[in-house]
């Protein structure tokens, strides 16, 4: 008995496969699609376009870049030579084109070479888009037997150079295969696109192999220096520690001589141990100036190491070498151990250097701070140049020496920079660190973030043989962090 409702619609055989089928394959369109907006937004987001190589003095003055000027005069040159062609040539033809597009024309194709030095993948598009436009306004070889407009193609070989140049090799390889299908669009009877694009491409490479063949020898190079100047400081230290111990090794063989003498009659035991720690003390002078005395010069400096008791002649130094240094002293002052009295020196010394190099003028807050434990130095300098730390920022030659006039070859001052990179130093901040590392402290050297740049240095105070024991432990397993220190000056 029927009901009188009608059976609902099925719908015919294969068409709910079908429906699936579009179904999937709109999803995976939709997911390539995806995954191809993912890779260009990521691709843009990290930057295509590596910045400008730096220019030689001969092509910038101050803040005016003779390329860039260069590249207006000629956009403009191009420009009045396309239109006045532009304009011949439709007067040969009988004015059957505005002069007006003519003029439009002239100034499209030309007006990209103004971007290239700043923006080189946007002066290549628009360079591109308006030789396109240009050969839908005015027809190939309707005005003469040329397929461009007079300049047009100098322009866009510039542009597209600037691309080849500066841009990563993906955007370089789509451009040069945009230029050969735009030129087959254009004109299927020229094989002028290949040449186009083949031409500033193959040159653009080249240029760009030898800028990063002289960049990698510049790496190198500035790694050479910090291990030199590395070598040279710890050449230095040995210099100056073999003074210091030969020193303490010659007083105690004097000591031990003349020990006998101060009792009326010393048992005979006792007169053969001093003498065993006087001959022992002789030949531990001996083998330690015929091992390290090869590091002196060849004219020996006899002068006495410099200890925080010559400070005062350093800060006058330094004060007429055009910054002006305040001192806070807090603590106790009180005698220091000579190796940590000279490094103490010796760090206070090349931070003062480097204000008096890297920022003349400035004023100079210096504060050594005596603790139970140890000293702390702190050398703070306002007017930090712009950039410092930056990666890449190579110490400027030259300059002026350290505060007391010493010669910055030996090694203190060997090229002492404001770090850059990581912090890794110049040559006299790697100094600094090996002196501070040699006694188990430790010493940071970084701009502050508000135009300052601070030194600051630990150097624990310890006496006897425990302190021997400790710096010669703490150089031991500092070692390695050392020489990587180094190759990062270097990098």
């Amino acid at each position: 008995m029927s009901s009188g409702v009608p059976p609902p619609e099925t719908a015919p055989p294969g068409r709910a496969g079908r429906a699936q089928r579009d179904s999937r394959l709109r999803g995976d369109r939709d997911r390539i699609a995806g995954t191809a907006r993912n890779w260009l937004a990521g691709a843009l987001a990290n930057g295509v376009t590596n910045p400008p190589a730096p220019r030689p003095a001969w092509l910038r003055r101050g803040r005016v870049d003779f390329v860039f000027v260069a590249d207006v005069v000629i956009a403009l040159i191009c420009f009045g030579l396309t239109n006045a062609a532009l304009g011949a040539q439709n007067v040969s033809r009988g004015h059957h084109v505005s002069a007006n597009l003519l003029l439009l024309v002239a100034a499209v194709v030309c007006a990209p070479l103004v971007l290239r030095t700043h923006l080189p993948l946007t002066a290549w598009s628009a360079a591109a888009a308006a030789t396109i436009w240009a050969s839908l306004a005015v027809p190939p070889r309707s005005l003469s037997s040329a397929v461009y407009p007079p300049a047009g193609i100098l322009i866009y070989m510039l542009c597209l150079y600037a691309v080849a140049v500066r841009c990563r090799p993906w955007v370089v390889a789509a451009a040069g295969i945009v230029t050969v299908l735009g030129a087959v669009l254009i004109d299927p009877r020229t094989s002028a696109g290949v040449i186009v694009a083949a031409i500033p491409v193959l040159a653009g490479v080249i240029v760009r192999s030898r800028r990063s063949s002289r960049a990698e020898l510049a790496v190198v190079q500035r790694r050479h220096e910090g291990e030199r100047a590395l070598l040279e400081e710890r050449q230095r230290i040995a210099r100056e520690l073999h003074d210091v111990v030969a020193h303490h090794m010659s007083v105690i063989a004097i000591q031990a001589e003349a020990a006998p003498y101060k009792s009326a009659d010393p048992p005979p035991e006792l007169v053969e141990s001093f003498g065993e720690i006087r001959a022992s003390a002789l030949t531990g002078l001996n083998e330690l100036r015929r091992l390290l005395g090869v590091l002196r010069s060849d004219a020996p400096d006899t002068a006495p190491q410099p200890g925080l008791a010559d400070l005062a002649g350093l800060l006058e130094s330094a004060g007429n070498g055009g910054v002006t240094v305040t001192t806070d002293i807090t603590g106790t002052p009180r005698p220091l151990p000579p190796g940590v009295d000279l490094s103490a020196y010796r760090i206070t010394q090349e931070a003062l250097s480097n204000a008096m190099r890297h920022a003349p003028g400035s004023s100079v807050r210096l504060r050594l701070a005596y603790g139970e434990s140890g000293l702390v130095i702190e050398v703070r300098n306002d007017n930090c140049p712009a950039g410092t730390g930056a990666a890449g920022v190579v110490p400027p030659a030259g300059g002026s020496g350290p505060a007391d006039g010493s010669d910055p070859a030996d090694g203190t001052g060997a090229g002492g920079d404001y770090p850059g990179g990581a912090y890794q130093g110049g040559h006299g901040i790697i100094g600094m660190r090996e002196r501070a590392a040699m006694l188990g402290g430790h010493l940071s050297a970084a701009p502050t973030g508000n135009g300052e740049f601070l030194v600051i240095a630990f150097l624990p105070v310890t006496d006897g043989a425990d302190g021997a024991d400790r710096a010669e432990g703490a150089d031991r397993a500092e070692g390695a962090g050392r020489a990587e220190g180094a190759d990062g000056a270097g990098g």
